[in-house]
């Protein structure tokens, strides 16, 4: 659609060169019946090269696309209203442009307030001067999470104090939707002072896309959605957003295993492959299970987490089954995972997720 849409801008601009051609008298254009001066000709050619650019930079989803095509309809709808007789159904077309600058803006000022919150997080960083995780750090941790950092290779490895996810994604809105969207994101995760900031762009249909930041920062939550980069579906905080928003990054521990040594965190082995771990942070305090393998390898991770912000929001239990692993600077880490709510009704796998590659302790000005 993006390029159906360019090809129309294209074109409108092209038209343009019309009211040049006759304002200088190179070729009769039986299309314009009204008179057209030289300085009036040169207006369209300016109106065309304008259009012609902000279509190719529409193409090209140049971040400042939005105000050359503001600048194009303002002066191609002067010209429409100056020569309304024979240019009136340009109108059409620059609603059209309105309407894609409009949203071009809109996207600009969601990755713009993306861009300072994750450069706000970043500059929290605390590092840890590459200290390499031995074995007597992990001396206090309950046997199966010391055999999972064993086989995933963390020890021995550098203590990580940022990463950066990139991910694919299937999603779905509701339980009774038949089709799957797919979606792209990155993370940025911290942990020494704990947080993550998730960005997503999630594909609806040819017309309709939106776009999502999850945020958890001082030991608070926060879920903003934007429809087209435009509308707010959604933007929400609070004490139960806070509390599902850490056990997310408590359970994202699988990506990051030393963040296992976490002062943060306490430990309690169920059985000898089960263990419940608690985080409490800031003020927010929540749980969950890991569940692990004989040869050591995550497979699961469970909890009972609020399936919503609302004030009658009730806790379900929320699984993330893990269905493959790579190895990502010499750290096995699960790659392939589902996120499922366990509902009374029935259990809905809403997320299908891929992790295409992880940077660990790479330079935050990045």
């Amino acid at each position: 659609m993006k390029y159906i849409f360019g090809t129309i801008i294209v074109m409108h601009g092209l038209i343009h060169l019309l009211g040049f051609v006759k304002g200088f008298d190179l070729k009769e254009v039986k299309e314009l019946s009204l008179p057209i001066s030289k300085p009036m000709g040169f207006v369209w050619l300016t109106a065309a090269i304008i259009f012609l650019t902000f279509g190719f930079l529409h193409l090209l989803n140049t971040k400042y696309a939005w105000l050359i095509g503001l600048v194009a309809v303002a002066v191609s709808q002067v010209l429409v209203i100056i020569f309304w007789k024979d240019a009136k159904f340009g109108t059409l077309p620059n609603i059209l442009t309105l309407v894609l600058s409009i949203t071009s803006l809109g996207h600009y000022n969601f990755q713009q307030l993306v861009q300072q919150e994750t450069t706000h997080l970043l500059n929290q960083i605390v590092r840890t001067e590459n200290k390499i995780i031995n074995e007597s750090d992990i001396t206090k941790l309950p046997e199966p999470v010391k055999k999972w950092l064993r086989k995933s290779g963390a020890v021995g490895k550098p203590s990580i104090s940022i990463a950066k996810v990139t991910q694919t994604a299937e999603m779905q809105m509701k339980p009774e939707q038949e089709n799957w969207m797919t979606a792209t994101a990155i993370q940025y995760t911290t942990i020494e002072n704990p947080a993550f900031i998730w960005t997503v762009d999630v594909k609806m249909n040819s017309v309709l896309n939106f776009q999502g930041r999850d945020k958890f920062e001082d030991g608070k939550g926060e879920m903003l959605i934007k429809m087209n980069s435009l509308i707010n579906v959604v933007n929400e905080k609070g004490e139960k957003l806070n509390e599902g928003t850490l056990q997310r990054y408590l359970g994202e521990m699988v990506w990051f295993p030393s963040l296992a040594l976490s002062p943060n965190i306490s430990w309690e082995q169920i059985d000898n492959n089960t263990v419940k771990a608690t985080m409490t942070y800031k003020g927010t305090t929540g749980s969950g299970a890991f569940y692990f393998n004989s040869n050591g390898d995550v497979t699961k991770f469970s909890a009972l987490r609020y399936k919503g912000n609302e004030t009658d929001a009730k806790r379900h239990e929320w699984e993330m089954n893990i269905t493959g692993y790579k190895i990502f600077e010499g750290i096995k880490v699960p790659a392939k995972m589902t996120s499922t709510w366990k509902l009374d009704e029935e259990d809905w796998t809403w997320l299908k997720l891929e992790v295409t590659d992880i940077e660990y302790n790479m330079n935050a000005s990045r």
